[in-house]
């Protein structure tokens, strides 16, 4: 295969297993900041896939509750594959610190009784949305959770 642009896309999508959490690149500003960017793999590639409803719940929660363990996140993002999410965090590259962030984040999707911003107002979809979906796959991965680093 071509080297690509893309991380992903020169990733063996048939080597891995999922779930798992890695880090797939660090990018340096130029007076020094550095963003890392991690990739989330929720459900096994090209295997199974996040339903819609649940996959933008669970991103609402985690963009908004995990912003309460970390103050440098800067954007937690689905994959267009519907298998994981895009976590982007400023000058932390501690990988420790990312799968605890993360754990915590999904305890607060267990015991959410709401999905933030589930509204014609503050998104572009609200009649998408799955709490109870969001927390089975919440509870899927922490059932997972000594398997995160794992990544082939």
């Amino acid at each position: 295969m071509p080297q690509m642009n893309v991380e992903s896309f020169n990733l063996d999508h048939t080597k891995v297993k999922a779930p798992y959490v890695r880090l797939v690149g660090v990018t340096e500003g130029e007076h020094g900041d550095k963003i890392y960017k991690y990739d989330i793999r929720v459900k096994q590639p090209n295997k199974e896939h996040m339903e819609m409803p649940s996959l933008h719940s669970l991103e609402h929660l985690m963009a908004e509750k995990s912003r309460n363990h970390h103050d440098r996140i800067i954007d937690i993002g689905p994959m267009g594959c519907q298998t994981g999410f895009y976590l982007a965090i400023l000058n932390d590259d501690s990988y420790e610190n990312v799968l605890e962030v993360l754990e915590n984040t999904l305890q607060d999707v267990l015991e959410a009784d709401e999905v933030p911003a589930c509204n014609e107002v503050q998104c572009g979809f609200a009649a998408s949305h799955s709490l109870e979906g969001a927390k089975e796959l919440a509870r899927e991965l922490l059932k997972k959770r000594d398997e995160w680093t794992e990544v082939f």
